[in-house]
């Protein structure tokens, strides 16, 4: 009976996975406006019944499709951090994670950060939008007195570059943007390795 339940929870969760994955690819394609119950179930190859098994209405798919654009970017950022062995190579690190997401990733980035700023206009977002803010956070922030401020200042500079690199006509390099990098953390050389 366990197999059973748990076959089904498995597939359950990769259908609900791939509905995510086809809104994302919606929105990055169409926009967010393009995204309804018939085009999402249409990329996702499953029956539009299905969405609204899994999701409450399109703003919980929205949610759950900002939140899993969270989770992936809060799993870059401690891989990043895992192979970084001092802070002197933080800055390059980023600059290569934030290249990454601009250049093999651009589709997705582009989506993450159309459903980021969609959460002005609808409030059903802003939960999720601001648990991307503080799950980057919790990744970078070493605890220390002064340092809200400091990631804060970091975040806003990461979302400034991502957005310029983004309407770039040509995006910026790793060479291009770990000088920036290494300016936002100068005074900070304890934030991107926690000991």
């Amino acid at each position: 009976m366990t197999e059973v339940t748990d076959g089904r929870r498995l597939k359950g969760e990769r259908r609900r996975r791939a509905i995510v994955d086809a809104a994302l690819r919606v929105v990055a394609r169409d926009g967010v406006g393009a995204v309804s119950h018939r085009n999402v179930a249409r990329e996702a190859g499953v029956p539009p019944a299905s969405i609204a098994y899994y999701f409450d209405g399109i703003d919980d798919l929205l949610v759950a499709s900002l939140l899993d654009g969270c989770e992936a970017l809060v799993e870059q950022i401690t891989a990043v951090r895992d192979r970084v062995v001092d802070n002197a190579q933080w800055p390059r690190a980023v600059a290569e994670l934030l290249v990454g997401m601009i250049r093999e990733h651009r589709e997705r980035t582009i989506a993450e950060y159309e459903l980021y700023l969609l959460a002005a206009r609808r409030p059903a977002l802003r939960p999720a939008a601001r648990r991307w803010i503080e799950l980057v956070r919790g990744n970078v922030n070493s605890g220390r007195e002064g340092d809200e401020a400091v990631v804060s200042a970091f975040i806003a500079g990461i979302d400034g570059l991502l957005l310029q690199a983004l309407i770039a006509d040509e995006p910026p390099t790793a060479d291009r943007l770990e000088p920036v990098l290494r300016f936002l953390m100068q005074p900070y050389d304890h934030l991107g390795v926690q000991g």
